[in-house]
Parts: structure tokens; sequence; C-alpha cells
């Protein structure tokens, strides 16, 4: 017979388990849509400690729902190798233009992640950033129900050498530092510039330049990246994404090395 209090021990007790694991991380990677999955897939498989606090229930980002919820995606020729590395069945269109399944893309994406070592944590908002030494030296974090129902609860707190922020369009995180500490950016105005209209080529290129460090600690990556500095927004071909999300682990890895 089932034993309902051992189900919730199990639950509960893993859950600490993995919750006191992420407290103290190399890399803190706010939103799990593509850029930061990509991130967390290989920062995860250089033995990077990384996790991800994704707000939402679901995982994946913008990349689910495909075009207007056609679930199919578009990837240009640039990109295709990390689809193939993670082997995500591609099929061509027409020479430099190939088309995933969303669902599949996202979940297997997920799967190679987590058995590279990334820990996902979602329903996970982030109220703040941990700032020390004028540095980003980590997250505030609080459950998504709280924030949705507008509850007092005080949050809980997590160390970490490197954030990356990949919420996309809002870049959440950049702004909830630029907001409270009033701090100038790596950007061209020093501020969050903001994203500009649909251009998907320019969108696509910029989405990758504008991957870096914007703040001592706090790095940026897909559409976040084009929103602190500038860059247009491309729709549904996520190229960018995922080569943006593998600069970043790249870019991260080697600071942390050095």
């Amino acid at each position: 017979m089932l034993n309902e209090v051992t189900i919730s021990k199990a639950i509960i007790s893993t859950y600490m388990e993995k919750l006191l694991w992420a407290l103290e991380l190399d890399v803190a990677i706010v939103g799990a849509g593509p850029s930061g999955l990509v991130a967390g897939y290989y920062l995860a498989g250089s033995g990077i400690k990384a996790a991800v606090f994704e707000k939402k229930l679901s995982i994946g980002g913008g990349m689910w729902g495909g075009g207007m919820m056609f679930n199919e995606i578009v990837i240009q020729e640039e990109a295709r190798e990390i689809l193939d590395e993670l082997d995500i069945p591609v099929k061509t269109f027409e020479p430099g233009y190939y088309t995933a399944d969303s669902v599949h893309a996202v979940s297997t994406l997920i799967h190679r992640a987590m058995d590279r070592g990334l820990k996902i944590f979602n329903c996970i908002s982030i109220e703040d950033v941990v700032f020390k030494n004028n540095r980003v030296s980590g997250l505030v974090i609080n459950y998504s129900p709280v924030e949705m129902a507008g509850l007092h609860v005080d949050p809980l707190t997590l160390h970490s050498s490197f954030v990356l922020d990949a919420t996309g369009h809002p870049a959440n995180v950049v702004t909830a530092l630029v907001r409270k500490m009033g701090v100038r950016l790596d950007t061209p105005t020093g501020g969050i510039v903001g994203e500009r209209s649909m251009d998907a080529g320019l969108g696509e290129q910029h989405t990758v330049e504008n991957t870096r460090e914007v703040f001592p600690g706090l790095f940026v990556s897909g559409m976040a990246a084009n929103a602190s500095y500038g860059g247009y927004r491309m729709g549904p071909v996520f190229g960018g994404m995922l080569l943006s999300g593998r600069k970043a682990a790249r870019e991260i890895t080697q600071r942390l090395r050095s």
C-alpha cells in the first residue's frame, strides 16, 4: 500500500536537497527559453555548476509556440550544427532555411541539458539581485505564485559567480538592476536601450553580437541582449538564440577559468 506521507516526504526531501545545492552556484541562469537552456547545456557540459530559474510552470520560453502557435521553428545554416549536436531532426525547406518541430526541439534540449547536470527550477521569480562590491553576485528568489498573488512573503537568496539574464523581451534582471541601483550599463546609452522592430536578418545578427557582460557579474543573452543593447526582433527564427546561448556559455566559462 502506498503511504501518502511517504510520498510527501520523498518530494520535500528531494527538492530541498536540490535547492540547497543551488544556493551557491558558478552561474545562475534566469529564464528557461532557448538561449538560457543552450547556455546551461554547454556550461554543465564543461563541469560548471549551473542552474536555471524559470518564472513559468512550462520550460522553453517562446520556442514552444513556434510562429503564431504553429509549432515549427526555422533555423538558419549557421546554427544547424547545434541542432545536429543535440540530435534534433531538421528538414531542409530551401537552401539555408531549416525547420524543426518546436516541441521536439525544446524537449530534447531540456533532456540533453539535464543529462549533463543542469538543474532547472520552474515557478521561481527573480525579485532582485545580490549586489556586492559594485558587482552582481547572486539572485533574490521567490515563488511565482507569491508574486502573482501580491502576497507579502520574504524571499530567499542564492550566490553565484555570474548571472545570465535570458528572460527574453523584458530583460527582467537588467531592468531590476537599473531600477534599484541606478547603475550605468555597458551599453551605448548607459541604460537599457530597448529592442527595435522586426528585421529578421539584423535581429539574428544582433542577438549574437549583443550577447556579452552588460554589467560586472551580469551577462545577457537572447532577446534580453537585444533589449539591453537596442537590437532588432526577429520572430520565430531561433538560430540566433541558440548561438547566443552557446556564446554566453563560452565567455562565462572562460571568465571562470581565467
